[in-house]
């Protein structure tokens, strides 16, 4: 790992506190996890997916001494005793005293969030045991992995009675190696999650998204051989967009090859590997087809060392700036935007299949949309995956949201760890063109210099997308004008913003009002506007809550970012409305965010149709011819 310098502008104490939270962040990562095997997704693969058996633990009666609570798996001396669930014991002698039991414990879908799966976890927040049992024998001297898509907060895992590892956050894929923990039959995978809101996690205490716990995506095993293919990095070079640029690292591939092909192509190369086991490499691209929202062309990609192939559907493309105007692949593109959260508003729960991920990103081209935001966290490898066969523009982002304490080195180190999976797992995505480091985040000194180190952090793996964050204007302008005075906002490379002027702000009139003054010099882009409106509720447009008002407001919006000249593009609040304890109005919260242009139940509002012919009316001025 390589620590940053602190910036040199800011005060003597931040500094100290950046270097200490850097050196931190390295310490806690080597205590985590194993470095995370690129394409998991696409490598073979065994299915740990079903029912598991759960028990509630809200006191961690099966985790921590009670007199003195230290976790059991710290302590030596407690490893052996009943008390721990991870042994998951079994009563052998009637004398035997041991306090749970797996096997008659009752059952929870994996994947899937324990919230919305029993009505008594609906709001249950703590400790939940997951238990499975499995047959596994791998071929002779490969290596198995132990893959998690996600897990929300914290997982703790455990093979026959051992501990190979624990992750913190939330949305982010891990995994670890569990090759000498098996045996080739009756192995027990028990994992507690923990999905408590605390100060040092990202996001915190206050998020307006509901808080999923459990297993709430994939669980495999991933066989490789010994030598394989750990890591990847293959794209079109942003200022030799004629040359694709990339590298490939091969666990335990010291001395040896690796080769690439590109199907479809005549490119294969082979590769001499360092003394790390990585080869970079430069090829030329002249007659690689461009990726574009209109013809979304994919190769596939090939990456072999030794016994070990690994394919992969790549799209070649670049992303730059010029002034105010956003470039896809050289040619000026207008963003035709949403927002949406990783949540099925039909079936309750987190979205986390290919199907849900179809319905929701299948809504966005029904708007006419080239551009989505996965707000506020990473979403599930679903979502890139078919925006990349989609044609669809990604904005991702991690969950640095509200009340952050940006001088506590834990919580920096999280966001760290998230930012840099998320990073890694999506560098090959042609959808995928913006890296967010934040949302609506308070303006003060620390803040600015653990924005910045994620910034570097974020480059440091991929230099060839933009770095933006939804940042908030200024509520104390005067005079109707309109600024963002955040210093943050000279390090992106988008200028983002959310912005509720008529809702939060004033009332939609209050839109014919006001102007925006904005550096030139950078494109601008409306992060975030909209506001409530329940399904089938029915008013003037003057009246709160009504599809009418919600239809005037956004009518309203853009007739006033119609005016801005670096305006490139925008992704309202919000595709469809998701749920939240933060909004409690009866009768038209009832626990919803209701700024959805969809209703919970799958049907459109009247302000989906305003903002779909927008769509159609930019797409036609920002058509363009493909290569």
């Amino acid at each position: 790992m390589h620590l940053q310098k602190p910036v040199k502008h800011l005060g003597k104490q931040v500094k100290r506190k950046v270097v200490g939270l850097l050196a931190l962040t390295a310490i806690l990562q080597l205590a985590a996890q194993e470095p995370l095997l690129q394409n998991a997704y696409n490598r073979p693969s065994t299915s740990l997916n079903g029912n598991w058996k759960y028990i509630i633990d809200p006191y961690e009666t099966g985790y921590r001494n009670h007199r003195n609570w230290l976790p059991f798996d710290e302590v030596a001396s407690t490893k052996a005793s009943a008390k721990p669930y991870y042994m998951d014991k079994v009563v052998e002698n009637p004398w035997d005293r041991v306090e749970y039991n797996f096997n008659t414990a009752p059952e929870l879908v994996v994947p899937g969030d324990w919230n919305s799966q029993l009505e008594k976890l609906e709001y249950y927040e703590g400790t939940v045991w997951y238990r499975t049992t499995f047959d596994y024998e791998p071929k002779k001297e490969n290596l198995v992995f132990l893959y998690f898509g996600a897990a929300n907060y914290r997982a703790d895992v455990y093979v026959n009675g051992e501990k190979v590892g624990h992750h913190v956050g939330g949305f982010d894929s891990f995994n670890f190696d569990v090759t000498t923990k098996l045996k080739p039959q009756g192995n027990s995978l028990v994992v507690r999650v923990d999905n408590r809101r605390e100060k040092h996690r990202v996001p915190n205490y206050t998020t307006d998204w509901w808080n999923y716990g459990g297993i709430t995506r994939e669980v495999k095993l991933l066989e490789v051989p010994q030598t394989h293919i750990q890591d990847y990095s293959i794209q079109l070079d942003s200022k030799s967009p004629d040359t694709i640029k990339g590298y490939v690292q091969v666990a335990n591939g010291a001395g040896q090859k690796a080769s690439l092909r590109i199907h479809g192509t005549k490119i294969r190369e082979t590769f001499q590997l360092d003394e790390t086991g990585k080869a970079e490499f430069r090829i030329s691209a002249k007659r690689i087809k461009k990726w574009y929202p209109k013809r979304p062309k994919l190769y596939t990609v090939e990456f072999t060392a030794g016994k070990d192939t690994v394919t992969d559907n790549i799209g070649f493309r670049t992303i730059t700036a010029n002034g105010p105007d956003i470039l896809l692949n050289g040619k000026s593109i207008f963003l035709r935007g949403i927002s949406l959260h990783e949540e099925n508003p039909i079936k309750p729960g987190r979205a986390g299949s290919r199907e849900d991920a179809q319905m929701l990103l299948g809504w966005a081209r029904e708007l006419h949309c080239n551009f989505v935001r996965l707000a506020h966290y990473p979403h599930n490898e679903h979502m890139p995956r078919l925006a990349d066969e989609l044609g669809l523009l990604l904005w991702e982002e991690i969950p640095v949201y509200w009340g952050i304490d940006y001088e506590d080195p834990v919580a920096f180190a999280q966001a760290k760890s998230q930012l840099e999976t998320l990073v890694h797992r999506d560098k090959n995505r042609a959808s995928v063109i913006v890296w967010s480091m934040a949302n609506e985040t308070p303006e003060v000194p620390s803040r600015l210099a653990f924005l910045r180190e994620l910034k570097k952090t974020a480059l440091a793996i991929d230099d060839t997308r933009f770095i933006s964050a939804a940042l908030e204007r200024d509520e104390k302008s005067t005079a109707n004008t309109v600024k963002i005075p955040d210093p943050f906002a000279k390090e992106v490379d988008m200028i983002s913003c959310n912005e509720y002027i008529g809702w939060y702000s004033g009332l939609p009139e209050r839109c014919s009002e006001v102007n925006w003054e904005l550096p030139g010099d950078k494109p601008f882009f409306v992060s975030e506007f909209g506001g409530g409106a329940l399904y089938n509720h029915h008013g003037d447009k003057l009246t709160r809550w009504t599809e009418e008002y919600q239809e005037h407001l956004y009518e309203e919006q853009l007739k006033m970012l119609r005016k801005i000249p670096t305006l490139r593009g925008m992704t309202p609040w919000i595709l469809v409305d998701f749920r939240s304890p933060r909004r409690n109005l009866p009768l038209i919260q009832d626990g919803w965010n209701r700024k959805g242009l969809i209703s919970n139940g799958g049907f459109k509002k009247k302000a989906f149709y305003v903002l779909q012919e927008y769509y159609r009316e930019m797409d036609k001025k920002y058509g363009y011819s493909m290569e």
